[in-house]
């Protein structure tokens, strides 16, 4: 029974998650921070699940530049949504700039990821893993836009499901100052995107014809 009760609420936080902004989440866990610790439970029973889980796709695809950049210029990561900042504690020697609602761990910077402490320009890799939640997903990309360095990595793993039309998804994200540089469909349930910086949108008026970003709630069926 309290394993239901449990996995009930996780449904009831997730689908709350994705009906708001970044925002009101953030106001709703600020007040609730239980909340958090059991939607966070309630997701990792969800991943243990998977058959593969994007993270470890991600850490494998970015483990080349990170290990040759200790030769050279530091790169520099931010990661938008982490949870438990698995992407951070992977590689110590990394700068890794981790973001959530709330911090779990000495890892994670609290806060809206729409709205980030980094500098413009600042960052080689943006990470999105699982994290385009919410009413506002330009925002997020937007923010992405601004931190990263021209020429700078966007990567984003999202559930398959959420697409209604990739192509056009893919056409609309293009449009925030990004060049389409990789699409893998071939890993069952997810997509793996690839996107770099090309332009700085803030600096010019295409911000303001800017398309809107939208994707599928993930609802999680009861167990």
């Amino acid at each position: 029974m309290k394993d239901k009760l449990k996995s009930a609420r996780f449904r009831y936080l997730n689908e709350q998650f994705y009906s708001s902004t970044s925002q009101d989440a953030l106001q709703f866990f600020v007040k609730d921070p239980d909340a958090f610790k059991a939607y966070h439970n309630g997701y990792m029973q969800q991943v243990i699940r998977w058959p593969v889980k994007p993270l470890d796709i991600i850490i494998k695809q970015i483990t080349p530049t990170l290990k040759k950049s200790k030769n050279s210029s530091p790169v520099v990561v931010a990661d938008f949504g982490c949870g438990d900042a698995k992407l951070a504690q992977a590689f110590p020697d990394i700068k890794i700039h981790s973001f959530d609602l709330v911090a779990v761990n000495q890892y994670v910077t609290a806060g809206d990821m729409a709205h980030t402490n980094l500098a413009n320009g600042s960052v080689d890799i943006v990470v999105f893993c699982l994290s385009l939640m919410g009413t506002n997903l330009q925002s997020f990309v937007k923010e992405a836009n601004r931190v990263l360095k021209t020429g700078g990595l966007l990567k984003i793993a999202e559930v398959a499901s959420r697409f209604d039309n990739i192509s056009m998804f893919i056409d609309h994200l293009v449009k925030y100052g990004f060049e389409n540089a990789k699409v893998d469909q071939e890993i069952e349930m997810f997509i793996f995107m690839d996107f770099k910086k090309t332009q700085d949108i803030s600096k010019t008026a295409l911000k303001k014809k800017l398309p809107i970003l939208e994707l599928k709630p993930c609802i999680y069926k009861k167990r």
